[in-house]
């Protein structure tokens, strides 16, 4: 097992894991609204199944909120 850290959260991992798999393990809504950023470096969507995670690592999850003018 592994740690990392996903929105500052600690978790034990299986490595190897990409960012998808974390995706889809953390059960994360909508993953095509999602930005990601891993070590504090955002990660194209394209790349996702490419980028493979490490011991210590640093996961956010960003929504984009809607708004508006009142």
């Amino acid at each position: 097992m592994a740690k990392i850290f996903v929105n500052g959260d600690a978790q034990e991992v299986v490595l190897p894991l990409n960012v998808s798999q974390l995706i889809a393990q953390n059960d994360v809504a909508q993953p095509e609204m999602v930005a990601v950023q891993v070590n504090e470096q955002f990660a194209d969507h394209d790349e996702w199944d490419n980028i493979f995670l490490n011991e210590g690592d640093k996961v956010d999850f960003l929504y984009f909120m809607g708004g508006g003018a009142a």
